[in-house]
């Protein structure tokens, strides 16, 4: 039977998920931030490593292409979770999903009458239930980057977004009127692969949970 498939995105994710890695045994022989390698074996020789976009984390994990893997909150939202089981929140990566818009912009009162609000975002499904919870009718704008800029030209009224320190924000004159959710990374185990190969999966889960800090 081959080894255990571990899907992980460069960046933030990959170096805040090291402390748990290392506390299951699993230490990837390359560092993917400087190796070509999108499959990297670890030290354990039946782990391996798949580095991917932070996107097609869920993808691979559903399809069976990865045992686990690691994913945002945003991004497990936007994907759905058909074919996943979430055993753990890992407690890292952490920002929160907002609702902002430009300093001169009165969003309250853009609520409270009633207004369709134009809305920039990479987080549509997201956003869609956010708005539509609170009985706002918006018009979705898929953008892909570079959100700060759509109330800027006129482009949108608000943005929903990923923000971390706000930095980002402020140096723009935006300014975030409304937290959608906070936000985190996910374990994220195959269902099948779960039920089939429960003995390998569950320890390396195990590890994980023992990694973590204290609530």
């Amino acid at each position: 039977m081959t080894g255990i498939t571990l899907a992980l995105s460069k960046g933030r994710i990959f170096e805040e998920t090291m402390p748990l890695l290392e506390a299951a045994g699993i230490r990837p022989l390359e560092d993917p931030e400087s190796s070509r390698k999108l499959i990297i074996p670890t030290e354990r020789a039946d782990v391996r490593v798949l580095i991917v976009r932070a996107t097609d984390v869920p993808t691979y994990v559903q399809h069976g292409a990865a045992d686990l893997g690691v994913a945002g909150r945003d991004v497990l939202l936007e994907h759905g979770g058909d074919g996943l089981v979430q055993p753990l929140d890992l407690q890292i990566a952490r920002c929160r999903m907002m609702v902002a818009c430009a300093e001169g912009f009165d969003y309250a009162s853009a609520v409270r009458s009633g207004a369709r609000l134009r809305v920039a975002t990479k987080y549509v499904s997201i956003a869609r239930e956010h708005f539509a919870a609170k009985g706002v009718h918006v018009d979705l704008i898929k953008l892909y980057g570079s959100m700060e800029l759509a109330p800027l030209v006129g482009l949108a009224d608000v943005i929903v977004d990923l923000v971390s320190t706000g930095g980002t924000l402020k140096a723009n004159k935006l300014v975030a009127v409304e937290e959608v959710m906070p936000i985190s990374s996910r374990l994220v185990v195959n269902r099948a692969a779960l039920k089939l190969r429960r003995a390998e999966i569950d320890p390396i889960i195990q590890c994980f949970a023992g990694a973590l800090a204290p609530a």
